[in-house]
């Protein structure tokens, strides 16, 4: 992709213009007009997006919340995706001004692992039953280059601990070549991630004072070049609090919309994250344009209904009381027990001068899946689509018109029990087998048949069963 239309991915002047005509809060007929629209499943428009965002009456607020919460629910049904980052390294040779991990903050410890300490650390996942990892890097890597993360890949698929394994590894690092995107893609990842932080373009240059990161373009092409290297699922995010979260958002769409009309497929995956404080970043503790607890809210109930396909992913960066709250405004994916910064899982907790930024959510994988459970919620470890190949178009094939919770739920189910007779405590296994029989009882009888099927097997001692 060129410069020329890697500048085109985003129209700055045309965001500029709805949101100068969006002085006043709108007419509630124009509202319930855009909900109903939503409720159709196809999406929203950049207009509809701005109506949303401009929604203060607490009335309409609750309205919009609950047809997030509907639309999640015909999408993907009840589960809820549980994944852990693992930090192999943080030495990085960008300057962003609000992360820990920029190359000149001298408050910040480095550590790269080995490939026997990133072993451990996943047999410690693991241990813990996890089945997603998304493997995190800072972007600079050790003498071995990009090398280091294919290395880092297949260590974790190959760790094994008694009947549990890694399934799936999403990627979250630097952008890469095409080249360097095949051989990711030959590494058998998941899903590719990446944050263009802000689309604001002056607000970038800010806050990226240098590095490669501070080159927008090359960043903003990064989805483009991974798709032509035959990356099936790619996941984008902004970075909120350092620009306008309606800009942001704005732009977020035209980014999500600009992959589907170019490519057929939009992203798999969107990342929410807020500003959270981090050791030797005042730009962390004090966000230029912080969001507060409603505007966020609202952000994540406004994704859910203008890219309904699409998994939004929530982190360990929010309380577990704002996590509880948007998963019944869309949140599909979260991360649990998290730590962020290398070899976090071996040291038992998140080292401050050593992690890229301050933890919400402290509890550990048990304790978030119970609390996950108590919601009604069906906490999912699934692989299922990936290792079937519904990736890229032919998942969202399926997901747009919600086809796909006939396998989400199965699945999730699967993965759950697997979850409960491996590593639950006494009290999780209580909540989870009251939780999974509800379920069972929720479902239409292919459903319920091809369920009840999946969890004997599992009972029985199988493992890794999916449809």
């Amino acid at each position: 992709m060129t410069r020329t239309n890697a500048a085109k991915i985003v129209n700055e002047e045309a965001i500029g213009e709805l949101l100068c005509g969006t002085t006043t809060a709108p007419e509630t007929s124009l509202v319930l007009d855009v909900l109903a629209k939503a409720k159709e499943l196809k999406g929203l428009d950049a207009r509809d997006v701005t109506v949303l965002a401009t929604l203060q009456d607490p009335e309409l607020l609750a309205e919009l919340f609950r047809m997030a919460k509907e639309i999640k629910e015909n999408i993907y049904g009840q589960r809820m995706v549980i994944f852990s980052p693992l930090y192999i390294s943080n030495l990085c040779k960008n300057e962003c001004l609000y992360c820990a991990f920029r190359a000149k903050n001298k408050a910040l410890k480095r550590r790269t692992l080995s490939q026997n300490e990133i072993r451990n650390e996943t047999e410690i996942l693991i241990k813990q039953g996890h089945k997603r990892v998304l493997l995190v890097a800072g972007e600079s890597y050790p003498q071995q280059g990009f090398q280091y993360v294919l290395d880092s890949i297949a260590t974790l698929y190959n760790a094994s601990v008694g009947k549990g394994e890694i399934r799936r590894v999403n990627v979250n690092v630097a952008p890469l070549t095409v080249d360097e995107f095949r051989q990711l893609k030959a590494a058998q990842i998941g899903t590719y991630q990446l944050f263009q932080e802000t689309y604001h373009r002056p607000t970038y240059k800010k806050v990226h004072t240098g590095g490669q990161k501070a080159d927008y373009d090359w960043r903003i092409s990064a989805m483009d070049r991974a798709i032509e290297a035959g990356i099936d699922d790619v996941g984008i995010g902004v970075l909120f609090g350092l620009c306008d979260w309606r800009f942001e958002l704005l732009a977020l769409m035209q980014h999500a919309n600009y992959l589907e009309s170019r490519y057929g497929v939009g992203p798999h995956t969107i990342s929410v994250p807020r500003l959270e404080p981090a050791v030797g970043s005042d730009m962390a503790s004090h966000p230029p344009t912080p969001v507060n607890d409603t505007d966020f809210q609202k952000i994540v109930a406004i994704l859910r209904l203008a890219v309904p396909y699409t998994g939004i992913i929530m982190s360990t960066r929010e309380t577990p009381k704002m996590r509880r709250e948007t998963f019944a405004l869309g949140v599909s994916q979260i991360s649990a027990g998290s730590r962020t910064n290398p070899g976090g899982y071996a040291e038992g907790e998140d080292l401050e001068d050593q992690a890229q930024f301050s933890l919400g959510d402290h509890r550990s994988l048990d304790e978030v899946i119970l609390d996950v459970a108590k919601l009604g919620y069906i906490p999912s470890f699934c692989t299922g689509c990936y290792r079937l190949g519904r990736t890229g178009q032919d998942f969202m094939d399926m997901a747009k018109p919600g086809l796909i919770k006939q396998h989400c739920d199965p699945n999730a189910l699967s993965t759950f029990l697997e979850y409960l007779l491996d590593y639950g405590s006494q009290q999780t296994v209580v909540a989870g087998e009251t939780l999974i029989a509800n379920a069972i009882e929720r479902m239409d009888k292919p459903t319920r048949q091809r369920s009840e099927e999946m969890l004997a097997k599992v009972r029985n001692g199988r493992r890794d069963v999916f449809c």
